[in-house]
């Protein structure tokens, strides 16, 4: 059996066995790393990985951790863990059902409305489901709606946040693009579509709009069509009364927030990162307006952001050595060959690629799927010519759609922990089915029209500056990974490959393996 066989078997096998491995529950971080350096080590007995590669880790993740745009995701993270204590929340979707439950289906709307607008606040999924879900929920079933209905709009409008920036997915996304864009001119040699966080902000904003739209006419359309299912709500004058006052009391904060956040990076006048700071400021001084601001709630928020952001860039470590390792045994290589070979070219990649993603997020979390999958195939879509900003949104959307569908999707099971004993689990999972169909529409819809994830990037950055083989797009968190020798051992050795690729430079950016392989060449 030839190496290059092997080390292709490996690869495989290494996929495989941590894929299967999350699946059982283990912890992503470290069954990534663990069974990394399993292979990593079975390879370096059978002679066909080089363990020079993983002596690039402590510069790599160091450079990593340190990189401005990741900074964004703990201050949002911040930023959410603060409006979820403020009860900004609670009053929103108390005054917007209120507003809109006098109509038929206007306690479902004010949902969706309030999904979105806390989508566009904090960018935070889990959380948004159980609080809606505990805050909504009731009030939907005392007002006579069908368990189904309540629970499907929820679950619906609430993982609004996986794609309605500022989504910390997006951040990833966004940012593990930018370092696949700059791989695949390399391996072009041409000049491609820039991309960055901002611009995956600005073409997912269309999108995340067209879904609340399509969510608000079912609604309606089911109101007219089965006006049983989401009856009107009944108010007293008094509370008729006080509804303009605590209407604009409830509104006004998350929209300021909304406007300082998103619209600074709409505008051009700040990055996602400078966004997410004055997006946490914002956040603690609406808490304070609220008088739900302490020093103690605010140790308990830092605590909160702390852990969270520990988990998310534990589990980038374990990933960044899965990368390294898959590199190694020329795993890049075998998914570049597979994709290319995949009938119907681009079109038949990203369909396979995007098939992959939807089936691992009934078992995966998103940030997990995108920090495997991305870095190993966004570079040979790309290379084939899809627009890296559509690829984003696409990846966004569809993961979406895999955090609501049965019967593993996240989504259902957050409900399924706040709803009471008297709605059925198949109740929950008939209500999402038709919010599913709608995500399928708006996947479709993007597929067939591009412009939609593509316009809105252009007229807010209108003077990209194009992506050649050999230039540079700053702010690539995870460029060091991405630009890891490919290919198996046999092949040639790592350095060659690195050189062989068009328009690639001499590297001089004191990376240890980079060094060590010059050395060993002259």
């Amino acid at each position: 059996m030839s190496p290059a066989l092997i080390a292709d078997i490996l690869a495989v096998a290494l996929f495989a066995v941590a894929t299967f491995g999350v699946l059982c529950g283990f912890p992503i971080a470290f069954s990534l790393a663990g069974f990394s350096l399993f292979f990593a080590a079975l390879g370096w007995a059978l002679g066909v990985f080089d363990p020079i590669f993983l002596t690039s880790l402590p510069s790599r993740y160091f450079g990593l951790m340190t990189n401005e745009v990741l900074v964004a995701v703990p201050l949002f993270i911040f930023m959410g863990a603060v409006l979820e204590r403020s009860k900004i929340a609670e009053a929103l979707l108390e005054t917007m059902g209120q507003l809109f439950g006098t109509m038929r289906g206007g306690l479902a709307i004010s949902v969706v409305i309030v999904g979105a607008l806390l989508a566009a606040s904090t960018g935070v999924v889990g959380a948004t489901v159980v609080t809606m879900g505990l805050l909504s929920l009731p009030a939907m079933m005392r007002a006579g709606y069908n368990p189904g209905l309540a629970t499907g709009v929820i679950c619906a409008s609430g993982t609004l946040g996986q794609i309605i920036p500022p989504s910390i997915i997006l951040i990833f996304v966004g940012d593990l693009l930018m370092g696949a864009n700059q791989l695949a001119a390399q391996k072009t040699g041409k000049a491609l579509e820039p991309i960055s966080v901002g611009d995956l902000f600005a073409g997912a904003f269309l999108p995340g709009l067209a879904l609340v739209a399509l969510y608000v006419i079912y609604i309606l359309i089911l109101a007219v069509v089965r006006p049983a299912t989401c009856p009107a709500l009944v108010m007293d004058d008094a509370e008729r009364a006080s509804l303009g006052r605590r209407f604009v009391r409830a509104l006004i904060p998350p929209l300021l927030l909304i406007v300082a956040v998103l619209g600074s990076i709409l505008a051009g006048i700040a990055t996602p990162t400078e966004a997410a700071s004055i997006g946490a400021v914002g956040a603690m001084v609406l808490a304070a307006f609220n008088r739900a601001f302490s020093f103690r709630t605010l140790l308990a928020v830092m605590r909160n952001t702390a852990v969270i952001s520990a988990l998310v860039f534990g589990i980038v470590l374990g990933v960044s050595v899965f990368s390294l390792v898959f590199r190694g045994l020329g795993g890049e290589h075998l998914v570049e060959q597979v994709l290319v070979d995949v009938p119907g070219g681009a079109f038949g990649a990203v369909m396979a690629v995007m098939a992959v993603m939807f089936v691992l997020g009934f078992f995966m979390d998103t940030i997990e799927i995108v920090l495997i999958v991305v870095p190993i195939t966004a570079p040979v879509i790309i290379a084939m010519g899809v627009s890296p900003v559509w690829l984003g949104v696409m990846i966004g959307i569809n993961l979406q759609t895999a955090f609501l569908t049965p019967p593993v999707g996240f989504a259902l099971f957050y409900m399924r922990a706040v709803a009471p004993a008297s709605i059925t689990t198949g109740a929950i999972y008939r209500g999402i089915i038709p919010f599913v169909a709608l995500q399928v529409v708006a996947i479709a819809a993007l597929w067939m029209a591009p412009g939609l994830a593509t316009w809105l990037p252009k007229v807010v950055f209108p003077d990209p500056v194009a992506i050649t083989g050999s230039g540079q797009q700053p702010g690539s968190v995870l460029d060091d990974i991405l630009k890891t020798p490919s290919g198996a051992p046999s092949s040639g050795s790592p350095l060659d490959q690195i050189l062989n690729q068009p328009g690639t430079t001499k590297p001089s950016e004191n990376d240890p393996v980079l060094d060590r392989l010059l050395n060993d060449k002259k």
